[in-house]
């Protein structure tokens, strides 16, 4: 109330100066009506508390700001992980297959036997290991490991292991071990110091080794076995010699168990 006070005695005293007598009487009146309505507005209003409702509504605001800002954040977040999670669930069904496809396509192309076949002529010498996808017929000599996906045909000399899908030695001298998918064939005037594996097995020449055979054996009579003989059948023709244990483990009967039973 003070401040209202020395305010319109200021203003009294400005106006004193500037205007007449008949206009001061004008404006006293106009500012006594003015003090009216400023006493009644300070009484109808405290200042201190609306500074406060300012203060709480500008709170109210930010705060309301602050939480739409971050749910704005949130929601875009979640939108970045679903999109993120999506990319990455098409490219894993786009890629993975193709992937599959490949290796599989490489398995395809590695384990293709090509008919195209090789022949180490009479006279060669070859120190080093050999490998071939088709068939391969060595008549020279070969110092070193031989595999071959196809047929290998020996009629001359091989010092280490030879491995292929079938095997077929003819007055050969092999020292290393033998190993067939197929079908291993041991020909008259023939010699293999070694191991002899194999599904099935026709010897009619000499092997100083065992013979592991999955399934039939037939020793021929021009045969020397030096070595024991595993098979699921054997047929040794008159003549062969055998020096080892020859056993049918591989055979459907189960020998223990049918003497037991015919006790």
């Amino acid at each position: 109330m003070s401040f209202f006070k020395e305010f319109k005695e200021d203003l009294s005293t400005a106006v004193n100066e500037l205007l007449p007598e008949e206009e001061l009487l004008s404006t006293d009146n106009e500012l006594e009506n003015d003090e009216e309505i400023l006493e009644d507005s300070e009484d109808s209003i405290d200042l201190d508390e609306f500074d406060n409702l300012l203060k709480s509504v500008e709170s109210a605001t930010v705060d309301e700001t602050i939480e739409e800002v971050l749910e704005e954040e949130l929601e875009d977040e979640v939108q970045k992980e679903i999109v993120e999670e999506i990319v990455e669930d098409e490219v894993s069904e786009v890629n993975i297959p193709v992937v599959e496809e490949l290796v599989v396509e490489e398995e395809k192309t590695d384990s293709v036997t090509s008919d195209d076949s090789a022949v180490i002529t009479k006279g060669t010498t070859i120190k080093g290991d050999i490998e071939s996808n088709g068939s391969l017929e060595i008549v020279g000599t070969v110092t070193g490991n031989v595999t071959c996906s196809g047929k290998l045909t020996i009629t001359g000399k091989v010092t280490g292991s030879s491995s292929a899908n079938e095997i077929f030695a003819d007055a050969a001298r092999i020292e290393g071990e033998v190993v067939s998918e197929g079908t291993v064939k041991i020909g008259v005037g023939s010699i293999v110091i070694g191991n002899v594996t194999a599904t099935s097995a026709v010897i009619a020449g000499a092997v100083n080794g065992d013979i592991d055979v999955k399934g039939p054996v037939i020793i021929d009579s021009s045969a020397v076995v030096m070595g024991d003989i595993k098979s699921k059948s054997v047929q040794i023709n008159n003549g062969a010699v055998i020096e080892g244990f020859c056993s049918q483990c591989y055979s459907d009967v189960n020998v223990k168990a049918f003497f037991e039973d015919n006790k």
